[in-house]
């Protein structure tokens, strides 16, 4: 039912309604955003408290400009001005190129295919010199417009695999906070063996250092999810943000469960460890400190049985020289009163 109607509804309606219930049924009419619905509850908490503005946004967590700027698009009648608006220009930018440069262009770009836009602009101006207004901008955006690749196909790929580069968060916008369960780093040892591979998934809490590991026979999206799954258990669902670099096993599956939680996902930028470099660091300690002290196998079933016994030890009684010798389970309770997981709960 469209909005409209179901506000013209309940003015026709004798029945007396509360305010608040009323426009929240409105909202999931009109299907409004997770984001949208919270802003409103701003509105309708503070009226109902008889709040300050201030109070509010301690509350909500959000600042008083921010508060302002919604209070000023919030119209009753309209819910949908509580969704966000996309940032496009009042004015969009022109073409900037005739017709004629149009066809020129295109016809020395079929003759010269393997022409990049600067020589195609340097041909340009030998063939017809009195046109001095084109750039090679210009060029670029006629042969955008006209789609001539020397290897359409793989131009295609190239576009679409920027484009989910561009969609990408990456660590470097997190502003990290020394709390635990903020954010967990995750990657993969990868392990020849026998002529065969295993892939062992890690993951450590970047604040407490509380990690955990288990070994799968392939590196999948799914597999990765099902590691996700057993990290949540293991710490009551309190993760906040997942960093990892740009592997497949972290995209698929994984995604969507990482979507499904409301965990966000960030990535490290391509060839920099130090993005996720405590990761890295537990990687080392556990190649160290028990793959290479005769703990590999190919049976997974029970190179986890023994790995768990060993996380035991590195999360229970291993001293960490970070957190001032003590182990990371002794670290949240000495510093957070709030244990994560017991040595039954990793056993199980």
């Amino acid at each position: 039912m469209a909005y409209e109607q179901y506000w013209a509804a309940i003015r026709r309606s004798k029945q007396p309604h509360n305010r608040a219930d009323h426009l929240r049924r409105v909202a999931t009419v009109l299907g409004l955003s997770p984001k949208a619905r919270s802003r409103l509850e701003w509105f309708l908490w503070r009226e109902s408290c008889h709040a300050t503005v201030a109070s509010t946004c301690r509350r909500f967590g959000v600042t008083p400009k921010t508060y302002h700027k919604w209070v000023k698009r919030f119209d009753e009648e309209n819910l949908r001005t509580l969704e966000d608006v996309p940032p496009v220009p009042h004015q969009k930018r022109q073409k900037t190129y005739t017709p004629l440069q149009y066809e020129r262009i295109v016809l020395l770009r079929r003759q010269f295919i393997r022409y990049g836009k600067e020589k195609l602009l340097i041909r340009y101006q030998e063939e017809y010199p009195t046109d001095g207004t084109l750039t090679v901008w210009r060029v670029q955006c006629i042969i955008l417009a006209a789609k001539i690749y020397y290897h359409p196909a793989k131009h295609a790929r190239t576009q679409a695999k920027r484009r989910r580069a561009q969609t990408k968060k990456r660590i470097t916008e997190l502003r990290i906070k020394p709390r635990q369960d903020f954010l967990f780093g995750m990657d993969t040892i990868v392990k020849y063996w026998q002529g065969k591979k295993r892939y062992i998934f890690t993951a450590i809490d970047r604040h407490a250092k509380l990690a955990f590991a288990r070994m799968y026979p392939s590196k999948s999206s799914s597999n990765a999810a099902e590691f996700l799954k057993r990290l949540q258990l293991l710490t009551a669902g309190r993760i906040e943000n997942i960093g990892h670099d740009n592997g497949s096993e972290f995209q698929g599956a994984f995604a969507l469960a990482c979507q499904k939680a409301e965990i966000p996902q960030y990535h490290s930028r391509p060839h920099t460890p130090k993005d996720n470099a405590v990761n890295e660091r537990f990687n080392r300690t556990l190649q160290e400190e028990f793959l290479n002290l005769g703990n590999m196998t190919l049976d997974t079933d029970r190179f986890n049985h023994n790995l768990t016994e060993w996380l035991i030890e590195y999360n229970f009684r291993r001293p960490h020289a970070t957190l001032g010798y003590v182990s990371p389970i002794n670290f949240i309770y000495k510093h957070h009163r709030l244990l994560p997981m017991t040595p039954s709960d990793t056993l199980s």
